[in-house]
């Protein structure tokens, strides 16, 4: 019942939700000559500078793969995952005037958050996947299951997303810690080095980290040409269902009490 009403609600406020993701990209690029083209000249920038410095200076040896999509391809992903939350993170506090203004479902704010950050990798996967035709890795039958990782991605964010929203207004402190958790999960996932470096037993503990997973999903098919093992496909969607559940149960069980914090 509780599935059906948030499903009835999406779609009852679904212009809203569209208002919000418009009024996002408006406050990001506003003043901008270039506006919406900064989605993709920025992560192409990026990505030339992060070609030179790892491919020159903090290379890793890794025969038989192009290192430079290995570690684009990682970026792009948790990258995203770390502007969603970023961005969700604050969301209930910043729109709480609005909020106690007229009824809107408050999951709206972090969930629009969330989506205006997959349009932006929509957008991100524009310069990837030229870095990925121009360095000869090319193209192959297998890229269409990619939209499951990307999918999967974006679920377990919302979830995370929920659940920091919710955290956000009881402990304004979250800002500061997540910072640190993110930094500490970019090093404790294999972005720049191969996960045959880790010692065997940091390697089944990997297993487990869901970044590592989504990403690893992708590099599969990108770098290697093949379908992802049955492991991978549900170690990405239980991952993804469980945050997401796990989300809407904190935020559900304490939205009510927002007003009261705020």
């Amino acid at each position: 019942m509780a599935i059906k009403k948030v499903f009835h609600n999406l779609n009852r406020y679904k212009f809203l939700l569209k208002e919000l993701i418009k009024r996002d990209f408006k406050v990001k690029y506003q003043r901008s000559s270039l506006g919406i083209l900064w989605s993709i000249i920025y992560p192409l920038l990026m990505m030339s500078v992060m070609a030179i410095v790892f491919t020159n200076i903090f290379r890793f040896e890794m025969p038989g793969i192009n290192f430079l999509v290995y570690l684009l391809s990682g970026l792009t992903l948790f990258n995203f995952f770390s502007e969603a939350t970023n961005q969700a993170m604050p969301s209930i506090v910043g729109n709480m005037s609005l909020i106690n203004k007229v009824y809107i479902p408050k999951y709206i704010f972090p969930l629009s958050k969330c989506l205006f950050s997959g349009i932006n990798l929509a957008l991100t996967l524009i310069p990837l996947y030229g870095v990925i035709i121009l360095t000869g890795v090319g193209i192959n039958i297998y890229h269409l299951l990619l939209p499951y990782t990307f999918i999967c991605l974006l679920i377990f964010s919302i979830g995370i997303s929920f659940f920091l929203a919710c955290v956000s207004v009881f402990l304004r402190d979250v800002f500061y810690i997540w910072g640190i958790i993110i930094l500490a999960w970019t090093y404790l996932t294999p972005l720049f080095y191969p996960i045959t470096i880790l010692p065997n037993i940091m390697q089944r503990i990997m297993t487990f980290n869901p970044m590592y997973q989504f990403i690893n999903f992708g590099r599969e098919i990108i770098l290697f040409g093949r379908i992802p093992t049955l492991s991978s496909w549900l170690y990405c969607g239980g991952f993804a269902l469980g945050m997401l559940l796990f989300g809407i149960w904190i935020f559900r069980k304490n939205q009510d009490k927002f007003i009261h914090y705020i």
